[in-house]
């Protein structure tokens, strides 16, 4: 069931769904990457109110279904979650630099979708799970909503 983030005296359940493609399109993120980045989603979760209740990918791409405060534009939120998630995948795992010439590990684009709590959530969920049913999908991180 979904709970709804308590800020003061509001009551928010916002969900996004989003996708990054990374730079080139490029076939870069391996198991070991997946975790690496799901441990700085985690740290992400720690210092800032964006809770992540789904993060999968596929080489060269990820997906997150997220949680957030109504204080984040999309815009800004996803600007933070590209920003520290580069910076720090580069610092953990330098051998990407060789693959992802010009210093940007994301391209300047992204999807953006938001999720209602009664229908689309689940509707997401699947989808997001499904994406790599063909292909190579994996979820390296699954979680409940949750009141911040």
């Amino acid at each position: 069931m979904s709970e709804h983030i308590v800020k003061r005296h509001n009551r928010t359940l916002l969900l996004y769904h989003l996708v990054f493609p990374l730079k080139y399109r490029k076939s870069v993120i391996t198991k070991d990457i997946g975790e690496g980045l799901k441990q700085i989603c985690l740290e992400i979760s720690d210092r800032y109110e964006v809770h992540f209740i789904e993060i999968g990918y596929e080489s060269n791409h990820v997906h997150f279904l997220v949680q957030s405060v109504p204080s984040y534009s999309v815009s800004k939120m996803i600007t933070m979650l590209k920003s520290i998630t580069a910076k720090q995948l580069f610092q953990r795992f330098p051998e990407i630099k060789a693959k992802l010439w010009g210093g940007k590990f994301w391209t300047s684009g992204f999807y953006a979708n938001t999720v209602g709590q009664y229908s689309n959530e689940e509707v997401i969920r699947a989808y997001v799970k499904n994406q790599g049913m063909e292909k190579e999908y994996r979820k390296v991180h699954s979680d409940q909503l949750t009141l911040f």
